[in-house]
């Protein structure tokens, strides 16, 4: 059995990592001025390497479908994004990155690994390779366990995951 204390500083810790990721994802979209809250649909789309619909962006962000909508709107406006219609289904819609948005996804990936290296340059290749396997394997269980409900503890509503 795992010791609660144990639990509740794995919490903190994707807390305060949580926090640094959101930081990082500020200052990379100031500095290349793109919508912060755009940049995962972006990375998403690039990856992807062809068009999808937004629900299955918003699924693999795992965000709800009105927020990715709004983030695809804004990178729309910006020509990064570009939405299609399925001449098959005219009620179906597809977005994919414009050239512009390819382009800009490469300047992205430049950034983010020149800012990494720089950032973790005093690690140990072995201590960043054992970090990335942790986060993965954290991610995975996560993402194994996404469709269940966590029970309400002692008065608190099952969304409240904050530590105390």
């Amino acid at each position: 059995m795992i010791d609660s204390h144990a639990v509740q500083d794995m919490l903190r810790a994707l807390d305060e990592f949580g926090r640094a990721q959101r930081e990082i994802g500020a200052r990379l979209a100031r500095s290349m001025d793109l919508p912060r809250a755009g940049i995962g649909i972006l990375r998403y789309l690039y990856a992807t390497a062809e068009p999808v619909s937004v629900g299955c962006a918003a699924q693999h962000l795992r965000v709800d479908l009105s927020v990715a909508s709004r983030q695809v709107s804004a990178l729309v406006d910006a020509g990064l994004v570009r939405r299609t219609v399925d001449d098959g289904d005219r009620r179906s819609r597809s977005i994919e990155l414009t050239e512009t948005g390819h382009a800009r996804v490469d300047e992205l990936k430049d950034h983010v690994t020149a800012l990494m290296t720089d950032m973790f340059s005093d690690w140990d290749p072995h201590e960043l390779s054992a970090a990335t396997d942790h986060m993965a394997a954290l991610a995975r269980t996560i993402a194994d366990h996404q469709d269940e409900t966590p029970a309400p503890t002692q008065g608190g509503s099952p969304h409240d995951l904050q530590t105390v």
